[in-house]
């Protein structure tokens, strides 16, 4: 008899979108060699669209969202990985194309697994999740770029979202000088907390510079965010600076001129969680468990919820009224 488990998805076909906890079977999981009891997901930007009819993220239904899974390894036909192992998931296919984190099991290529890094637990490893694997991506392209703390402040977008909760805590801990950019300032003195040593809202960081470059403020820029504001961003980036562009939140498109690119050398680098190689995911990862472990924000910046409550957890981040991150638990009744 085939195991009856329970897992969110969501439906569109000719008599419109419906999305829902329902109880599918094994046969209802899509082809994978690795079959995983899955304990944690998280809720991310693109979960929340892909709950909607308008989302534009799903490419085939009925689907599993959830782009990312942590849990325990069922079974597995790649010698990689075997039954007890703990493994993570992130990117790929998972919640996009292929069934992911919203359900108590999954399955999927071993390709796309993860080994779960010592120190890490599997609520914290998505706790961190695709957000947290943004951040540590886009604080490892700056360093590549010659950043230092040195050079003076990075400002961070959205600094109590996902990818900037995480990057305020990580560049704090590398000794940066972090100012971190909000709409919510009520939220400064969490943001002070996790690592930044100055707050400012989001209209100061992100609003009209009048001409082709304003003051030069900032030696680098972590924007989960896009949209009109990073080009305005763009304008105000020291000589040499980087932006690194990982979000959409704010909108899909921006205006700039060739200004700070010719007159200062500013780098704009695009930053992509789903097909990052494995080897740099691998060791990513492995610094997110030690030296660059967002600790101050696991402890203080993480709300669970069951996965009955996805609804308000998708409402939550896609209001833009997320502090931290939000969790779903897939073992508890």
């Amino acid at each position: 008899m085939e195991t009856a488990f329970r897992a969110f998805r969501v439906h569109r076909d000719e008599e419109g979108f419906t999305s829902g906890v329902e109880t599918l079977s094994i046969s209802d999981l899509p082809e994978g060699d690795v079959t995983v009891e899955v304990h944690y997901s998280s809720v991310n930007y693109k979960d929340g669209l892909a709950s909607i009819p308008n989302g534009k993220v799903v490419s085939s239904y009925p689907l599993v969202p959830g782009i990312d899974l942590a849990g325990i390894v069922l079974s597995s036909r790649n010698t990689k990985f075997k039954a007890g192992d703990s493994v993570l998931g992130t990117g790929y296919g998972l919640g996009v194309s292929h069934c992911g984190g919203y359900a108590e099991i999954a399955r999927m290529p071993a390709e796309w697994l993860v080994p779960l890094p010592e120190g890490l637990t599997l609520q914290e490893s998505m706790a961190i999740g695709t957000a947290g694997f943004t951040a540590a991506l886009s604080v490892e392209r700056l360093l590549h770029n010659g950043l230092e703390p040195a050079d003076g402040p990075v400002l961070v977008t959205g600094a109590t979202g996902g990818v900037g909760s995480m990057a305020v805590n990580i560049l704090g801990k590398l000794g940066f000088e972090v100012v971190a950019s909000t709409g919510k300032p009520e939220a400064e003195e969490a943001l002070r907390r996790w690592g930044a040593s100055s707050v400012v809202s989001r209209e100061a960081a992100m609003g009209a510079v009048k001409g082709t470059l304003g003051k030069a403020q900032w030696s680098a820029v972590v924007d989960p965010v896009g949209g009109a504001g990073t080009g305005e961003i763009m304008k105000a980036v020291k000589y040499g600076g980087s932006v690194a562009l990982s979000g959409l939140t704010g909108g899909g498109a921006f205006q700039t001129s060739v200004f700070p690119f010719i007159l200062r050398g500013v780098n704009l680098l695009g930053i992509d969680s789903v097909y990052c190689p494995m080897p740099e995911r691998v060791k990513l990862w492995q610094r997110l468990a030690a030296a660059w472990k967002p600790e101050q924000v696991l402890r203080e910046a993480i709300k669970v919820y069951r996965l009955e409550q996805l609804e308000e957890a998708f409402g939550t981040v896609l209001s833009g009224k997320a502090l931290g991150r939000q969790l779903v638990s897939l073992q508890s009744r």
